[in-house]
This record gives C-alpha cells, structure tokens and sequence, in this order.
C-alpha cells in the first residue's frame, strides 16, 4: 500500500541524525518535525528566521505570529531562536544547515530537481529554494512517485523549469526510497506492500535494482 504524506515524512525523520540542522521546506517536508526520535538532540530552520522549530500546535494553540517560510502556524522549542532572512539565508549559503528536505514536482535520473514553477501558472517566485539547493550537500526530496494523472515525476530528464542542477541524493516518495547514483535511480526500499513491478511502472528514469529489496520500516 502506497505511503501518505505523513507516511513520507516518518521515513525521512529516519535520515534525520543526532545534532543535526536541518531545513525544512514546504509541504510534506514540514511533517518531518512530527517524527523525528525524542532521544536525539535536532535543531530545525526555517528560512524566514526561525531555528528550533518543533512539531505543529494542536489546535486551539496555535500562535499567529510563529509562522514557518509556508505561513503555517508552528511551535518553538526551548531556546529557539529568531532573526532575518539575511542571517537565515547566510546560514543556508555558509553551508551551515546539515540536511535539506524538500518537496519536488519532477526530479531527474542525474539530480537535477524542478520544485517551483509549472509554466503559464502564476506563482510569486522561487524563494529560497535556488539558495537551499544550491548551498546543501545533502538533499533528501519528499514527493509523491506519480502526478495526478499517473505520470511518473521520476523522469529521465525533468521537463519543468530547473530549481537546482544535480544535487539531489535521496528521494522518498509513497512507493519507494531511492538514491540518485550514476548509474540513475537507486531501489533501497519499497514502501509496505508495494510490488517491485508497480515501482517500475511508476518510474520513467533509469531504475537500479540490485538484489532483494527490503520493505521500509515505519
């Protein structure tokens, strides 16, 4: 059975390691909070001026002024910090955020990603998307395997305008997890009862199979 959006994130709180900064963008990777161990010590940043974030109020708590970069309400931890987008954005190009999750409409064999126009739709701009995936070193995509219609946005080449030019390591979407290799698209996992043949078929680009291919564990 294909994963949820809750279902991708949980799997990416996996990657999540102890001390880490991590950044998370808009969409499913903001779930990710939810998810993350209690035993480990991790410090979330988000782009418009926020570090330590922690999971999403309950309702009836939420604080209109603490917001992250997708204007969603959120919850500060203790010794959460705040400050503006040029200190935010220095810390994204110093290379100081460890890992950065993102949510993609296309990714490519090569890593290159799309995650932020669909041409003749009006969108306000890209944001700090270029910086993040220009900047990190590791970037785990969060995205569903197919769009609507039951295309594959697992292609051989991303046909929508670039975001970022082969710097993607890992994907994780509601059917597998995948390694951006040189070979193309690497099967680690596959999402709980997900047969090897629906992720081919869901898979435009070039799809690595080496061996048994364990299940995720959630």
């Amino acid at each position: 059975m294909a994963l949820d959006k809750n279902g991708i994130a949980q799997r990416i709180a996996q990657e999540v390691k102890d001390g880490y900064y991590v950044n998370l963008g808009i969409g499913i990777p903001t779930l990710v909070a939810n998810f993350v161990r209690d035993d480990i010590e991790v410090e979330f940043q988000s782009e418009n001026g926020i570090l330590g974030m922690g999971p999403f109020p309950f309702e009836g708590e939420e604080d209109a002024d603490l917001i992250n970069a997708g204007k969603q309400t959120i919850t500060a931890l203790p010794g959460a910090s705040f400050f503006d987008s040029a200190m935010s954005f220095g810390m994204i190009r110093g290379k100081h955020v460890d890992l950065t999750i993102l949510g993609a409409m296309e990714v490519a064999e090569n890593g290159d990603i799309a995650n932020w126009k669909i041409p003749g739709k009006m969108v306000k701009g890209m944001g700090g998307a270029m910086d993040l995936v220009a900047s990190a070193e590791n970037i785990i995509v969060a995205m569903m395997h197919t769009n609507r219609r039951g295309e594959s946005k697992i292609l051989k080449r991303c046909t929508l305008p670039l975001t970022g030019v082969g710097c993607v390591t890992k994907i994780v979407t509601d059917l597998a997890v995948l390694e951006v290799t040189d070979s193309g698209f690497k099967l680690v996992e596959r999402a709980p009862g997900v047969s090897m043949e629906e992720i081919k078929k869901a898979t435009e680009g070039t799809l690595v199979i080496d061996g048994e291919i364990p299940e995720m564990k959630l």
